[in-house]
């Protein structure tokens, strides 16, 4: 009975260790499949870099887009050094392409990529949006139709700070479209690092709209931050606001970019000496204007 016993503990034991040797072995499978996986998606060794930078869900989408048919993507950011073929190659590992338009610019280039499948785009926007070409990380979104925006040439437009940086176009939009007339939110990204830059632009059909935004949204949690809310127009007090010239949120927009990328300098409405004023919060109840 003893001997019985030892000898099944000892093929307990030897069918432990044949478990442990399967695990170890479909480990390293993996790891090895893993590595030729990562081998397949960058195949240019030191020119597709790690990110510096964790990928973002991209926000710069128009309300209500719907990316569930959409097969082709937006690649921003393109270093002047990478070739239509090498762009093609590049987006090639992560599914067919059908085809690829590259349009260059004299400071950084953009362009286009169309797959046979939604898939294929879905994984290039994970995988390869914010991956560094030539040292500069490029950004890489669903593509859309420009005329899938209103055109808000003719609204009133404020301007939102303090954004958190998770805030995106869509979730802009859903803070501020309790306001029926609300038409386009947009968030400033920054092309360099492809974050945002903490502030955007909202625009409304409606006049009264837009002012019942600015002074009931002001101090709202967005995220995790108060946002503040003014009109995006310089000289847009109660007295002249009436004079204003409308303008589209994608003129404000370009008004801060050059060329519609955006300013090396940086000169957004924290940098701009235009924008004379700020606002404090959070003062004691006795605080006065000299104080």
């Amino acid at each position: 009975m003893m001997q019985q016993q030892q000898q099944q503990r000892l093929k307990q034991l030897q069918q432990q260790q044949l478990q442990q040797q399967q695990l170890q072995q479909q480990q390293q499978q993996a790891l090895m499949l893993l590595q030729q996986q990562q081998q397949s998606l960058y195949p240019h060794p030191g020119l597709l870099a790690a990110p510096q930078i964790e990928p973002i869900p991209s926000g710069n989408l128009p309300p209500g887009f719907d990316s569930s048919t959409c097969r082709s993507v937006y690649v921003g950011n393109i270093h002047s050094q990478v070739t239509e073929e090498l762009l093609q190659e590049v987006f090639q590992s992560t599914g067919l392409v059908e085809g690829c338009k590259l349009i260059r610019k004299d400071k950084s280039s953009f362009g286009f990529i169309d797959y046979f499948d939604r898939r294929s785009a879905a994984l290039a926007i994970m995988s390869l949006n914010g991956r560094q070409l030539f040292g500069q990380p490029i950004k890489v979104n669903w593509a859309y139709a420009s005329g899938q925006r209103e055109d808000t040439s003719g609204h009133y437009n404020i301007f939102v700070g303090d954004l958190s940086p998770e805030v995106t176009d869509a979730t802009l939009f859903a803070c501020f479209s309790v306001y029926s007339s609300c038409s386009d939110a947009r968030v400033m990204w920054d092309q360099k690092t492809g974050r945002s830059r903490g502030f955007g632009f909202v625009s409304f059909r409606n006049q009264q709209d837009a002012q019942s935004a600015i002074n009931d949204v002001t101090g709202k949690w967005l995220g995790s931050r108060q946002i503040r809310c003014n009109w995006a127009t310089k000289g847009a007090g109660n007295e002249d606001k009436q004079n204003l010239e409308p303008k589209s949120v994608a003129e404000l927009a370009n008004d801060l970019t050059e060329g519609g990328r955006d300013n090396v300098n940086g000169e957004g409405p924290e940098n701009n000496p235009q924008y004379t004023t700020v606002y404090v919060g959070n003062l004691s109840p006795e605080a006065s204007y000299t104080s």
